[in-house]
């Protein structure tokens, strides 16, 4: 392949790719009800493969080959395309496969489908009724994605191209209006001419912060040195958080585009992607999109012809969660233990090797070719006054439909749950939703018609944070959610400052007592005491943040934690401690069976009479009652 020299080359090989997306185009202005078959007289289809590492998972590959292979047993290749693309983000319901140009969107696809899509639907031109979406509300099967619930509510900015082009087809990026905000900036405007652009816009930082990112920019613009680094933190730790892990595997370019943008505005020619190693899909994604940047002439010396250079490289996280934090992912690059430092100096002014850094995460950078090429005005016009745009959310935990949503700023906890979300899975009560992940706050009924925006859910001591949201129903134990999430925070604690350090451990110390049913009253003073201590004194934002999870419990769940340590019970019937094994003598047969199987003996009685569990000795590990043939054991809290 020839490097682009130049503008036209670019838009040369745009208008040579955009046929290969023009179909996927007009089926999102026009919807078509009526299957598009080769039998009605289509020309040319697509199939579209969800590739990303849920359905991969789940045997989207399995998938994929096996639909090649029907195509080739019937003759068809020449006029069928199979297209792996990023997350369509409905992970609820994947493995995913949508037929273009008709739109049909099938849900959980086996590779055994494979098959019947080729001769049924393409062939035959038959939509099958049993893959699609059926909708809980009308029980009615529904063929097109733009009807669904689950997307009715979104604006996929960020992820505008997960789910509709080939993440490692460089060209089908190009096709999408891909690197012309790059070339635009480089040809007609000076550096702080894009800076003004992002700064306009209103776009905050996605990974927690918040921070304006064109004012980050200017700060780095501003600094004087001969070498200037620009950082993706790609480090994504919050359990069940998937949000930038899922972008760099739908749309790498884009990451790479911005990533070159801010080279030019700040005045650097060097990028570094962090990224944790256990995103093997993401890896690979991004190295190939680096790899095509510079055969095209995207990457490397005189970018678009002129002075510019910048090349990228990826580094390595080992895991650690105190690294996404930009200080410590800073120290871990330049290969010494992750660790946060006191700002300032903030990385703008001494940060890798001590030169000038900027860091910005995967979300953030994702939005930035599209501010460029559709205005600050546009972007501005989306969110609240405050926060602008959109934010990703991952859905998680109890809640119907599981998978990454894109909401504008400012939509309701309601919307993202039972609208979008589909509401609690068994029909169960929601109870709250920990926002923010291990360093969030819990968020409750009464915060349903609150909008999810930076500035609004810290009225709670809640965070939107990178944008995990795990959802739990009337089941969870806010006592022991409180607990998980501070083993996690103290396990990961880096141990540098004392607050952090010491102060983790005393609160789960108190916390593991009071789910164990060994709790004192005085230790709800002493938690919000030391919670307080640890906000005002750690080191970094992550230890900051890591009191917020036991402080929002407290304070909206109180009386769980009262009746833990007072009553020795605990009304989800979730902790261990205080489960009660009994045996009910009018059920009971005799037959021993429960006692050859409790590993601690704490079971006795006679063949053919009743049996009795001596509750001083019980593990409370339920072997018990998974074994009884009568449902003679019951457990009580």
């Amino acid at each position: 392949l020839m490097k682009i020299l130049s503008i036209h080359d670019l838009a040369t090989i745009r208008k040579r790719a955009e046929h290969k997306l023009s179909l996927r185009e007009e089926s999102n202005e026009k919807v078509t009800e009526k299957c598009c078959g080769l039998a009605s007289g289509t020309q040319h289809l697509q199939i579209l493969i969800c590739g990303g590492t849920g359905c991969k998972a789940s045997s989207s590959q399995g998938i994929t080959e096996h639909l090649r292979t029907a195509i080739e047993k019937n003759g068809i290749a020449d006029k069928v395309e199979v297209i792996t693309v990023g997350c369509f983000g409905f992970c609820e319901k994947g493995p995913i496969v949508k037929i273009i140009p008709d739109n049909t969107f099938y849900t959980q696809v086996t590779p055994e489908d494979a098959e019947d899509i080729i001769t049924e639907h393409i062939i035959g031109g038959r939509k099958i009724a049993r893959l699609l979406y059926i909708d809980p509300k009308t029980e009615q099967t529904v063929s097109d994605s733009k009807h669904m619930d689950f997307y009715r509510k979104q604006l996929r900015i960020a992820l505008r191209n997960c789910g509709f082009i080939d993440p490692e087809n460089i060209e089908e990026y190009i096709a999408r209006e891909g690197y012309f905000a790059l070339a635009d900036c480089l040809l007609n405007k000076r550096p702080m001419d894009v800076i003004d652009i992002i700064k306009q816009s209103g776009l905050r930082g996605r990974g927690g912060g918040g921070f304006p990112t064109g004012l980050k920019w200017e700060f780095a613009h501003k600094q004087k040195s001969d070498v200037k680094y620009v950082v993706c933190n790609a480090d994504e730790g919050d359990p069940g958080a998937f949000m930038d892990r899922s972008i760099m595997e739908g749309d790498p370019h884009s990451i790479v585009e911005a990533m070159c943008v801010c080279g030019y505005s700040i005045g650097s020619s060097k990028g570094l992607v962090y990224i944790r190693a256990e995103y093997p899909l993401a890896i690979n994604r991004l190295k190939t999109a680096i790899g095509q940047a510079r055969q095209y002439g995207l990457l490397g010396d005189h970018i678009l012809g002129t002075d510019f250079c910048f090349d990228i490289e990826i580094r390595y996280g080992a895991g650690a969660f105190v690294c996404g934090e930009e200080t410590a992912l800073i120290h871990s690059m330049e290969g010494k233990r992750g660790e946060p430092t006191l700002k300032p100096p903030f990385p703008a002014e001494s940060g890798y090797l001590g030169k000038p850094t900027n860091v910005n995460n995967v979300e953030t950078l994702a939005n930035i070719p599209i501010i460029l090429t559709k205005g600050a005005d546009w972007f501005a016009a989306i969110g609240t006054e405050r926060s602008k745009g959109t934010k990703v959310f991952a859905l998680a935990g109890k809640i119907n439909n599981v998978g990454l949503i894109e909401v504008p700023m400012g939509t309701t906890l309601r919307e993202v749950i039972y609208e979008i979300g589909g509401g609690i899975k068994g029909g169960k009560r929601f109870k709250a939703v920990q926002t923010g992940g291990p360093s969030g706050g819990c968020l409750t009924e009464k915060h349903l018609d609150e909008p999810l925006d930076f500035d609004s859910v810290k009225k709670f001591d809640a965070i939107v944070g990178s944008g995990g949201m795990v959802v739990m129903d009337t089941n969870t134990c806010m006592v022991e959610v409180a607990r998980f999430f501070m083993s996690f925070t103290q396990r990961e604690s880096c141990g540098k400052c004392v607050p952090c350090r010491e102060g983790t451990k005393r609160m789960l110390e108190i916390l593991e007592r009071i789910v164990a049913g060994e709790g004192r009253m005085e230790d709800l003073d002493q938690l919000e005491e030391l919670a307080t201590m640890i906000r005002s004194m750690a080191l970094c934002g992550l230890g900051k943040s890591a009191p917020l999870p036991v402080l929002s419990t407290l304070k909206t769940f109180r009386e769980e934690y009262e009746e833990h340590i007072r009553d020795h019970k605990c009304r989800a019937k979730v902790c261990q401690a205080m489960r009660r094994f009994i045996i009910n003598p009018d059920y009971c047969k005799g037959c021993g069976k429960c006692a050859k199987n409790c590993p601690a003996g704490a079971i006795t009685g006679a063949i053919k009479h009743p049996h009795q569990i001596d509750n001083n000795l019980c593990i409370k590990c339920g072997a018990c009652k998974d074994n009884c043939n009568f449902d003679a054991i019951y457990v009580e809290m």
